[in-house]
């Protein structure tokens, strides 16, 4: 459903790698500054899907990449399926947790968000429940995570029973979908890589 042959929405499900090269972007961007330091902007098209070389030095690191999908009210789940490819030896590294294994998370924001956390800012980010974090490591994986998942957290670890206006709120009017690495505590804190590695995603739907 992306790559060459990918631009296709088929009955309620949302195909979205395919939805265009230009709606996904490697970030954030917060103010005109990429955290994602010493990446590109965009990601690799490929015939596979979108690819992300993952930085080889700790001067560079990748944190979210995203799109904006539109409303996520009355959609049932996220669904990315992705490989990674690595030398043999290779270790993902959580630039601010070095001493933990980079992992990556589904996360979704509402629009208007000041990335503060503060005050009802802190119900803006979603990210995916604990027990759908992954460990960044070779092959093919899959995410498949409930939008009605009662363990989505907020930037401050709080659950949407904590705040459940706030929670249906930012997917009625969602602003960025996608998929952060980190650590399994700071989510979207970057990562990169000891040796030459590349993500490449392969499905991304919403349904």
């Amino acid at each position: 459903m992306i790559g060459a042959a990918a631009l296709a929405m088929s009955g309620t499900a949302l195909a979205m790698v395919g939805a265009g090269e230009r709606d996904w972007t490697i970030g954030p961007w917060i103010k005109g500054k990429n955290y994602s330091v010493g990446m590109s902007p965009r990601p690799e098209y490929t015939r596979d899907g979108f690819a992300i070389d993952f930085p080889t030095t700790l001067r560079s690191h990748v944190h979210y990449v995203t799109f904006s999908p539109g409303s996520l009210e009355g959609k049932r789940e996220i669904v990315m399926r992705y490989r990674i490819d690595a030398e043999p030896g290779t270790r993902f590294v959580p630039q601010e947790e070095p001493g933990k294994k980079g992992a990556i998370s589904l996360f979704f924001q509402r629009r208007g968000d000041n990335w503060t956390a503060k005050g009802r800012y802190e119900f803006y980010r979603w990210y995916a429940p604990k027990a759908k974090v992954k460990t960044l490591s070779p092959g093919k994986h899959e995410i498949r995570i409930s939008l009605d998942d009662p363990e989505w957290i907020s930037v401050r670890y709080r659950n949407p029973a904590d705040a459940p206006g706030l929670f249906e709120a930012a997917k009625r009017d969602t602003a960025k979908v996608g998929f952060v690495l980190g650590s399994d505590l700071l989510r979207g804190h970057g990562v990169y890589a000891t040796k030459p590695a590349r993500i490449t995603v392969t499905d991304f739907d919403i349904r």
